[in-house]
């Protein structure tokens, strides 16, 4: 049994009920305090009930000083509102939380940061605003700057950075300051591979001076060699709170119900008043939406969504992952050349990727959709929409089916070109 002043985080009973069309995460302004009102009074007049749901419902646990623990969930089952509730962002319908420690968190990009000032004030606003004095700042100030690698841009003001920028400066802020409690929400998802290693690297290192770190991702691979134990969430609920790898053994088993098409609820789409996502498939060349495709045939991957004001920042695209969350690789409608450029119109469009044939080896794959603004604000960023597995089958090689192997090392598996130096004749096997 642990004594109470091993314990850094203490949650009991911990629920939060939001209503819909309300703006969860965040305390309502004066005008959402009057269109509520208003939606009321509608409501009254046709005797309509008021919809709500429940983003958590009984959540209990503890977490013990020094301790990684991941957190993993489909999209919605209560991740982000758990953070914000243990950073005291929004606060809990029902239950408690207990937090010992100074606590800091980064739960979305650029969080906690001024636009109108450089690198250098936010890093000493964000200090003061976690109860820091001026001294204890200025002596992590140097390895702050060092490790967020914005050198050359400390003066400058942040709304000038880069998304990954803001991201490296965030983290580094909240990884160096003091802190007893680092909370952290998938958003190394932004940074590049080199980052999110370095992020990784720190987050042990912070544990062994004896700070506790609650870790949000959807990368396993990254939950899996990070913590020890993890927080698994469905639906609000603890589905399980056990060693990493049961939990992750387990969470994965469950994405098996996947498939190769889904729609969104009118009231459930994801976006904003700039763009609503309504659905998004997968097919083969044949207009199979099986989920078992052929590596010798090429995918579709369909994007519909409502457009509600064309920006020409807009950047529509997807993460194709492991179903272990490794990134295999991101695509843009932005990537293609400028005259490829997709033209966009108020209200449904529709656009399509190719995903080539003879590229994937043989495993289980997912499509998470990923939709922003000049790579800056997010508009979509959910959780696996679709899933598929892969047989190694390229087919159109003659010499494919004399291959002994159906799974090859890696996530790729393509038919290189292979040639004679001297003479330039094709390398092929007997």
């Amino acid at each position: 049994m642990s004594s109470q002043s091993d314990i850094a985080i203490h949650v009991e009973g911990l629920s939060k009920q939001y209503q819909l069309g309300a703006a969860p995460g965040r305390n309502p302004t004066l005008r959402d305090k009057l269109a509520n009102t208003a939606k009321r009074i509608l409501r009254l007049q046709r005797s309509a009930p008021l919809e709500s749901f429940w983003a958590l419902q009984d959540v209990s646990f503890q977490i013990q000083r020094g301790e990684i623990v991941g957190v993993v969930g489909h999209n919605g089952a209560g991740k982000s509102t758990l953070l914000k509730i243990l950073a005291r962002i929004t606060s809990p319908t029902s239950g408690w939380a207990e937090i010992h420690g100074r606590v800091g968190s980064l739960l979305e990009v650029g969080t906690g940061f001024h636009p109108e000032l450089s690198g250098r004030e936010n890093i000493f606003l964000n200090g003061a605003i976690l109860g820091m004095r001026r001294e204890e700042i200025r002596r992590q100030f140097d390895e702050i700057v060092a490790f967020a690698e914005v050198e050359k841009f400390i003066d400058t003001p942040v709304k000038h950075y880069s998304s990954g920028m803001y991201l490296r400066l965030a983290f580094a802020v909240a990884a160096h300051l003091e802190l007893d409690i680092l909370m952290v929400d998938e958003v190394l998802a932004v940074g590049d591979a080199a980052f999110q290693k370095k992020c990784l690297g720190k987050m042990q290192d912070v544990t062994q001076q004896g700070r506790t770190v609650l870790f949000v991702s959807h990368n396993m691979q990254a939950v899996q060699s990070l913590s020890q134990r993890t927080l698994h969430l469905k639906g609000g609920r603890v589905q399980a709170f056990d060693e990493t790898s049961v939990v992750i053994a387990s969470y994965l088993a469950g994405l098996e119900d996947r498939d190769c098409e889904h729609r969104w609820a009118d009231d459930e789409a994801p976006g904003d008043d700039t763009l609503r996502l309504l659905s998004m498939s997968v097919a083969d060349e044949d207009g199979s939406t099986s989920g078992v495709f052929q590596s010798g045939k090429a995918l579709t991957v369909e994007m519909r969504f409502d457009l509600r004001k064309p920006d020409t920042s807009l950047c529509v695209g997807f993460d194709l992952t492991t179903n272990f969350g490794d990134v295999v690789l991101r695509s843009y409608q932005t990537d293609a050349p400028h005259e490829q450029h997709l033209p966009q119109h108020i209200g449904e469009n529709i656009w399509r990727c190719t995903i080539p044939r003879g590229l994937l080896n043989h495993g289980t794959f997912q499509i998470h959709p990923r939709i922003s603004l000049h790579n800056l604000k997010w508009i979509v960023r959910a959780d696996a929409a679709l899933q598929f597995k892969m047989l190694l089958d390229h087919g159109e090689s003659p010499f494919w089916n004399s291959l002994h192997e159906r799974s090859r090392p890696g996530v790729i598996s393509p038919i290189l070109g292979w040639s004679v130096a001297q003479d330039g004749i094709l390398c092929r096997p007997e």
